[in-house]
């Protein structure tokens, strides 16, 4: 526990106000979108100025405890979850567009900045920034370049970090370092920009970031295309970029998906196609309207039972409602939705999509699958309750099986939600050793004292790891004035 002396001293640096230790303040912030862990900190702060932060880091290496930077808290993967002995660094505050520059095509933003009212922002002036996460109306920029956020247009544009130009950063040791500008060309000294964007707060906290923009694209086309099997839907998504053809969005959903789609949002799926294709192309109205044409031929080819396509953008939107509730509807389901997220090469698509179902069933546990088809970006979804633990160790189970057999087909254990603590375990077992070693070493050069954000990603020695209850005794312990403490917090 962080003493009342140190408490005295954040009262100094954030004054009263913006200093939160209550214990319903304290609960409030012991977990984010990650289900099954949960700590709680010892106090909140909301920062006013880059120089309070800056010296929170050096009050943090002078007093030895942690600092746990927090956006919205929709992370997946337990980023900014509170370890032992821990303020949490509140920036959901910090949400400014300080300066949108259409001459250079960039934008200066403060990191609370929702990402989905930055986005129509920059399309009211005829801009776009294709980042979307599923989150994306209650995540915040900051989150965004932490984690290197992806979304539903990665295929054709990429993730976050090729929006990133750069940004101010405030270092573990409390320096403030400002990173690149608004020059398309600058390869002076190490790209740092890269290390710390996806470095999930174990770096460095962003109080500034420069965005890029590009020109909004003048039309788009959307289309479902219903198959009886993955297999079909594989073989199209080889088939259109084959083609050459580039669309923005390239999704798919399961079968168990679909029933939950049609039962949450009554769209008329056809609940018995074992997938679903969401295809979008976007662009100048002529390439789009032959790109729509040659992938519903693709689609049709390829053995597609039906394709529907949007005649203009409200039926589009309408049709992109079946994935983009696809978590929402999985998650009414049982009372636990473990949303997980592992990417394999295109050509092994089916063959993962398989693999999960024949998985879930060997646990005897449920599983729905979606996910951007385009990159391989599969999120297979556990639908399960944390109360019963023996279910809990199924899944579990699974998910060891799934990773682990993502990277024997040459993927990933993540394409977009970060490593955090949720699969830390997993990118120390799974990749090489060299590679470990570096992460490791950039850690403890910035970060010594292993002050921000420790625990999360990489270990680099028990001392840092803090204490990190799974049960979440602690907020049970604080909720125990309830008639029944458990129903109140899940």
């Amino acid at each position: 526990m962080i003493n009342d002396a140190t408490k005295h001293k954040l009262r100094d640096i954030f004054g009263k106000v913006n200093l939160l230790d209550s214990t319903e303040d304290r609960i409030a912030y012991s977990y984010d979108g990650t289900p099954l862990f949960g700590s709680l900190p010892d106090a909140i702060v909301i920062p006013a100025a880059v120089e309070q932060i800056s010296l929170l880091m050096k009050l943090a290496n002078e007093e030895k405890f942690a600092v746990v930077p927090r956006g919205s808290g929709t992370g997946l993967s337990g980023g900014s979850i509170p370890t032992e002995n821990s303020v949490v660094l509140l920036m959901n505050r910090w949400d400014k567009v300080i300066e949108l520059d259409r001459n250079n095509l960039a934008a200066w933003v403060e990191p609370g900045v929702i990402t989905g009212k930055f986005q129509s922002l920059v399309e009211s002036h005829g801009l776009f920034y294709p980042p979307d996460p599923g989150s994306s109306q209650i995540c915040t920029l900051g989150g965004n370049v932490a984690e290197n956020a992806g979304g539903l247009r990665g295929l054709k544009y990429g993730v976050t970090k090729n929006y990133v130009l750069g940004f101010e950063v405030v270092l573990p040791n409390g320096d403030l370092m400002r990173i690149g500008g608004k020059n398309m060309k600058d390869v002076a000294g190490y790209n740092l920009k890269d290390v710390l964007i996806g470095s999930e707060g174990t770096l460095g906290i962003f109080t500034k970031i420069l965005l890029r923009l590009i020109p909004l694209p003048q039309t788009s086309r959307t289309m479902l295309a219903f198959y009886d099997s993955m297999a079909g839907a594989a073989e199209t998504v080889s088939s259109i970029t084959s083609a050459r053809i580039m669309p923005a969005m390239l999704e798919f959903l399961d079968n168990s998906t679909i029933k939950a789609v049609e039962d949450f949002a009554r769209l008329g799926l056809d609940t018995n196609t074992g997938a679903v294709l969401l295809v979008e192309v976007d662009g100048p109205r002529s390439a789009v309207e032959e790109d729509a044409a040659a992938i519903e031929k693709i689609c049709r080819k390829s053995g597609a039972k039906a394709v529907r396509v949007a005649g203009d953008e409200a039926e589009g939107m309408k049709l992109k409602a079946a994935r983009k509730s696809a978590f929402a509807a999985l998650a009414r389901i049982r009372p636990t939705t473990i949303l997980e997220d592992a990417t394999v090469p295109r050509s092994e698509l089916a063959s993962m999509v398989d693999f999960i179902e024949t998985t879930a069933k060997k646990h005897e546990i449920r599983i729905g699958t979606f996910g951007h088809a385009g990159d391989g970006n599969l999120h297979p979804t556990g639908l399960t309750d944390e109360r019963d633990k023996n279910e809990i160790r199924r899944v579990e189970g699974a998910f060891d099986e799934i990773f682990r057999r993502a990277v024997d087909l040459g993927g990933t254990i993540t394409g977009e939600h970060g490593v955090g603590l949720a699969k830390k375990k997993f990118l120390e077992s799974l990749y090489d050793t060299p590679f470990i070693r570096f992460m490791k070493t950039t850690k403890e050069m910035l970060d010594p004292n292993c002050v921000l954000n420790p625990g999360k990603v990489i270990s680099v020695s028990p001392r840092c790891e803090g204490a990190l209850p799974r049960s979440r005794e602690q907020i049970e312990k604080a909720l125990g004035r309830m008639d029944n403490p458990s129903e109140a917090y899940f």
